[in-house]
C-alpha cells in the first residue's frame, strides 16, 4: 500500500471510531449511519395508535420533500411494542440532514448516500487483525496509539491436556507438543478453536470467492493489495486473502502428526464414575478441537500478560472436517494465488477427511475449565461441509458419493440457519456458486435450496414488527450474528436470482444491526449515534480498567439473548424484557455483549456484499 493510501484508510477509520457523546434514545428509529439513496428505506415507531399517522419527511432546510402514513403492524412480540412502519423508499435524492417526523416526534437526522464508502467493511475486517495472535498489534495500522499492543502468546507452543478436568477425569496427554502461533483469539477469551475458526475463515475467503466466480469487479477493488490496514499490504496478494491465510496457517498447525496415538473418548461411553472411557487410536491427520488456557484468566487482561499454562485439547470429529473443509476452499482460491500453499492445503483436507472417515464419532462434550466447550455431538452437516468443498476443489467420485449419501444433498433434510454448529448451507452455497463438477440437475437443485431457505426468512420479515429476516420467538445467544448469517444466504439467493425482495432482506438485516431496532442501538463500535461500547473482551476492556483501551470501531456486539441469560447482568434482567431488549452494554454481560470471530465474520460479508450491490 502506497503511504497515501494507508493514511487515507486509517483516517476514515479514526473517524468512524471518533469519541461521541451518546445520544438519548429516539422515538423513530433507522439505521444509524444512513440509507442508500437509490435503496429500501424503513424507519420504525412504536406508538399506541392502531390506525394510521401522518409521516413528513424534512431536509437539511426544513423543506418537505415528501409525506405519507405509518404502516401499522401491531403489537410486537420480540420487541414488546406497538409498531408502526414508515416505508419513504420512494426518496431518492442523495443529501444530509434528513429528519422524520410524526406528530411530536421526530428521528434524529440522517443522511442518504448514493455510493458505498467502504468503511464499514475496512472496520469490521479490521477486527481480525486486531485480534491475532502471536504478532504485536502495530500503532500505524490501528485508528488510535491505545489499541496497539505487544505480542501475545509467542510463541504458543502445547502439548495435550495432562491435568484432571472439573469432573475429575485424569487426561492422558500426548508425547507431542505442536506450535500454534498465530491465529485469531476467538472472542473476549484468549483461547482458539478450531471450529470457531473454520466457519470465521470460510466466511471470509466465500466473501472474496464470490467476488471473483461472479466478476464482480468493484468487491474485488474493495479487497485487493492495498486497500486494508495489515502488515502483509504491498506483497501481491489481495489484503483479505492475507488476514484469512493468517488464521488458515494456524488451523493446518493443529493437525495431529502422522504416526501418533492418543487416548480419546469415542461417543459417550462413561464408566461408572461418570468419566469417559478412553481408547487408543491411530490419531494421524486428526485435528485439536482447540489451544486455550487451562483456567480462564481475570479481566482484563492483555494477551501478553497472560502467562498461563496453555494446553492442546483432543482432537475431534468436528474440528478435523472443519479443517478439512477449509483448507479444501483455500487450495480452490490459492490455486493462481501460491500453488504451493494451495497443494498443502489439498492435502491436509484430504488427510482430515480420512481421519475424519475413520473415526466419525469423536465428540466435542467434554467441559474443561478455561475454555468454551464449542460441543457438537450432530456431525452430518460438518461431514456435507466438507465434502462439498473437496468435491468442488477436486471433482472427484470418492467425495461426490460421500454427498450423494447424505441428506441435505437430497433435500430430504434442510441446511438451516449458518452457524458454526451448524454447516450444511455452507457446503451448499459453495455447491450453488463454485466452479464444479456437479450436473445440471444437482446444481439446479443445490441452488433451489439455498432460494428456498432464503425465501423463509423474506416470510419471516412479515411476521416481525421490526421487518427483519428474523422471526424467533426467542433470541439466541449471538442473535446479531445468527441475523447477519441469514443476511449472507438472502446476499447468495440474489446473486442467483436477482430477485430484489433477498437484497431488501439483507438490507433490513443491516439496518437491524445498526440502529432500527426498539433499543435504538447500534450494535456495532464507532458507527452511528448510539454504538455499542462497552464489549466483553479482555483487551478492549476501559469500562473495566481505565489502563486498558476502549474497542476500536467495527466490532459486532453478540446482540439480545432472551435464551441463556446466565451472566450477573442478564440474572438480573431475566424474565423482565423482550426478546430484542434483552442487551446491556456492559462488559460483564458475555452472553449479551462479547464479540467473536465467528460474528464479525458475516458482518464483513454483508458490509462488502451491500457495497458491492449498491444501486
Amino acid at each position: 500500500m502506497r503511504p497515501g493510501l494507508l493514511f487515507s484508510a486509517l483516517t476514515v477509520m479514526m473517524m468512524a471510531g471518533a469519541a461521541v457523546a451518546q445520544d438519548a434514545p429516539s422515538p423513530i428509529v433507522l439505521n444509524q449511519t444512513g440509507l442508500e439513496s437509490a435503496g429500501p428505506k424503513l424507519a420504525i415507531l412504536a406508538d399506541p395508535a392502531t390506525t394510521p399517522l401522518d409521516w413528513r419527511l424534512t431536509d437539511a432546510q426544513g423543506r418537505t420533500v415528501a409525506t405519507g402514513k405509518t404502516q401499522p403492524f401491531g403489537d410486537d412480540a420480540a420487541s414488546g411494542q406497538h409498531v408502526h412502519q414508515i416505508d419513504f423508499s420512494n426518496v431518492r435524492q442523495a443529501g444530509q440532514g434528513y429528519r422524520l417526523t410524526v406528530g411530536d416526534k421526530a428521528s434524529r437526522p440522517f443522511s442518504l448516500t448514493a455510493t458505498p464508502d467502504g468503511r464499514l467493511l475496512r472496520a469490521s475486517l479490521s477486527f481480525f487483525y486486531q485480534q491475532r495472535s502471536g504478532v504485536p498489534i502495530e500503532a500505524a495500522l490501528v485508528e488510535r496509539p491505545d489499541l496497539a499492543r505487544p505480542a501475545g502468546h509467542r510463541p504458543d507452543k502445547a502439548t495435550c491436556f495432562n491435568l484432571a478436568d472439573p469432573k475429575g477425569q485424569v487426561w492422558p496427554g500426548c508425547d507431542y507438543t505442536l506450535d500454534a502461533s498465530g491465529g485469531w483469539y476467538d472472542a473476549g477469551d484468549q483461547g482458539k478453536y478450531v471450529v470457531n475458526g473454520g466457519i470465521s475463515v470460510w466466511t471470509l475467503v466465500n466473501a472474496y470467492e464470490r467476488a471473483q466466480v461472479l466478476k464482480r469487479p468493484r468487491a474485488l477493488a474493495e479487497v485487493a493489495d492495498g486497500t486494508l490496514a495489515v502488515p502483509e499490504r504491498g506483497n501481491g496478494v489481495p489484503d483479505l486473502l492475507d488476514e484469512a491465510r493468517f488464521e488458515l496457517e494456524f488451523l493446518l498447525a493443529m493437525q495431529v502428526p502422522e504416526g501418533k496415538s492418543l487416548e480419546v473418548p469415542l461417543g459417550d461411553q462413561k464408566d461408572n464414575a461418570g468419566h469417559y472411557v478412553l481408547s487408543r487410536i491411530d490419531a494421524g491427520g486428526l485435528v485439536h478441537q482447540k489451544i486455550a488456557d487451562a483456567h480462564w484468566t481475570g479481566l482484563p487482561t492483555a494477551p501478553a500478560d497472560d502467562h498461563v499454562t496453555r494446553y492442546l485439547y483432543y482432537p475431534t470429529t468436528a474440528a478435523s472436517l472443519n479443517l478439512a473443509a477449509v483448507a479444501a476452499q483455500a487450495a480452490r482460491v490459492w490455486k493462481d494465488v501460491d500453488a504451493a500453499f494451495a497443494q498443502r492445503c489439498l492435502d491436509a483436507a484430504r488427510r482430515a477427511f480420512a481421519a475424519a472417515q475413520r473415526h466419525p464419532d469423536i465428540l466435542a462434550q467434554v467441559a474443561f475449565d478455561g475454555s468454551g466447550g464449542y460441543g457438537d455431538t450432530h456431525l452430518a452437516d460438518e461431514v456435507y461441509w466438507a465434502a462439498a468443498e473437496l468435491y468442488a476443489t477436486t471433482g472427484e467420485p470418492a467425495y461426490l458419493a460421500v454427498l450423494r449419501a447424505s441428506p441435505y444433498f437430497t433435500g430430504a433434510e434442510g441446511t438451516g440457519d449458518l452457524s458454526w454448529g451448524s454447516v450444511a448451507t455452507a457446503g451448499a452455497l459453495t455447491l450453488a456458486l463454485a466452479p464444479s463438477h456437479l450436473d445440471d440437475v444437482d446444481r439446479r437443485r443445490v441452488r433451489a435450496q439455498v432460494t428456498a431457505l432464503a425465501d423463509g426468512y423474506v416470510a419471516d420479515e412479515g411476521k416481525t414488527g421490526y421487518r427483519l429476516p428474523f422471526a424467533s420467538a426467542a433470541y439466541p445467544w449471538g442473535s446479531n450474528g445468527a441475523i447477519l448469517s441469514r443476511a449472507m444466504v438472502l446476499g447468495a439467493a440474489y446473486d442467483l436470482t436477482g430477485k430484489a425482495a433477498y437484497r431488501t432482506a439483507v438490507v433490513d438485516a443491516a439496518d437491524y444491526v445498526l440502529g432500527r431496532n426498539p433499543l435504538d442501538r447500534s450494535y456495532v463500535t464507532g458507527f452511528g449515534a448510539r454504538p455499542m461500547q462497552n464489549p466483553h473482551h479482555r483487551f478492549w476492556a476501559h469500562q473495566a480498567d481505565a489502563r486498558y483501551p476502549s474497542p476500536p470501531s467495527g466490532v459486532l456486539s453478540g446482540g439480545p439473548n432472551s435464551s441463556a441469560m446466565d451472566d450477573p447482568v442478564a440474572k438480573t434482567m431475566k424474565g423482565n424484557c423482550a426478546p430484542q431488549t434483552c442487551w446491556a452494554d456492559d462488559y460483564r454481560a458475555y452472553t449479551m455483549n462479547e464479540v467473536t470471530i465467528n460474528w464479525n465474520a458475516p458482518l464483513a460479508w454483508v458490509a462488502l456484499w451491500l457495497d458491492d450491490t449498491a444501486p
